[in-house]
């Protein structure tokens, strides 16, 4: 695989599907050989419309195609462990779209199984892959603001949504949390470390959660504010707090173009990192990387990490009440 292109293959054909394709041209070695709907028709659309050679009407034939190396999950939260488990049985490395799972339980049981069969695992939390994140983590390592106090995140939509929109679908993991506030607990936990303490509360209406508040407790002392919402247009920045200092991300905290340290006593220094902010080129890049070392894990978005996550995504959403179709 070192000397020849990785072949992907892409499982379901949304926005977020087709985003992939596109960036993954940005990516040098990447090939996108194969997509898959559950449905011959958007499969061959999809395919079309990006020169991908193969399209398949059902997901176990791409998981059987033996020219595919990499299977990316686009699929809604709701199908992501069926399509990962699939791929994975079949010995591909998967690329699973964010929240890994709909809970815990079902993150734990696709972590066992990479594990098991030895093939790569990934959650897609592409912001942890980016250039100016991962400086951001360099610069807190490194002791820049001190020991870290409270981290600060939102991500809130307008809306007002469709009636027929996925996020407001129970049967599809609809709500703010899964979609929206995996980042700012993301964020908080690539910082913090899983919390000790999870306080929330949230709107629920239709069967998913439509404004939601988060408060993160850590045995360091350190707290985590992070809210999610699909009636409000919030700011979506983000910052870090530390004894010493602060960080602050500007609007667009999950896939920043620059951020501003405040040291006591200093001038503020803005960080900068190369473009597009918004591409998912540096996450499939670092597949690939993992892939041609053999690695079945990444060192960036490790599983512990999207295992911890899950966790907490667990805890709020016991926390607020939200139960979803059948569990």
């Amino acid at each position: 695989m070192a000397e020849r292109p990785v072949r992907w293959g892409i499982l379901a054909t949304g926005g977020i599907a087709a985003k992939l394709a596109g960036d993954l041209a940005e990516v040098p070695g990447a090939s996108v050989v194969a997509v898959a709907s559950r449905a011959p028709g958007p499969a061959a659309e999809f395919a079309r419309r990006f020169g991908i050679p193969r399209a398949y009407g059902s997901w176990a034939e791409l998981a059987a195609d033996p020219e595919v190396d990499v299977v990316y999950v686009a699929t809604p939260h709701s199908a992501h462990y069926a399509a990962a488990r699939l791929c994975l049985e079949a010995g591909k490395a998967v690329l699973c779209e964010k929240p890994f799972t709909l809970s815990g339980a079902e993150a734990k049981a696709l972590v066992d199984l990479a594990r098991e069969r030895g093939v790569f695992l990934m959650e897609a939390m592409w912001m942890f892959c980016n250039p100016v994140i991962r400086r951001m983590t360099e610069l807190v390592a490194d002791g820049a603001i001190g020991e870290i106090r409270a981290v600060h995140a939102d991500f809130g939509i307008g809306g007002p949504l469709d009636p027929g929109h996925r996020l407001l679908d129970p049967a599809l993991g609809g709500g703010a949390l899964l979609d929206l506030g995996v980042y700012p607990v993301s964020f908080a936990q690539l910082l913090l470390g899983e919390p000790t303490e999870v306080a929330a509360w949230a709107r629920l209406r239709g069967g998913v959660d439509e404004n939601t508040g988060m408060l993160l407790g850590h045995a360091s002392g350190a707290v985590a504010a992070l809210t999610c919402s699909l009636v409000a247009d919030t700011a979506r920045t983000a910052a870090v707090t530390g004894s010493a200092g602060r960080i602050e991300f500007p609007r667009g905290f999950f896939h920043p173009e620059r951020f501003v340290l405040h040291r006591q006593g200093q001038e503020p220094e803005e960080f900068s990192g190369p473009g597009p902010a918004g591409s998912f080129a540096h996450q499939a890049a670092e597949v690939m990387r993992c892939l041609r070392a053999g690695e079945t894990e990444s060192p960036l978005v490790p599983l512990e990490g999207s295992l911890a996550v899950m966790r907490t995504l667990d805890a709020v959403r016991d926390r607020i009440g939200l139960r979803y179709p059948g569990e």
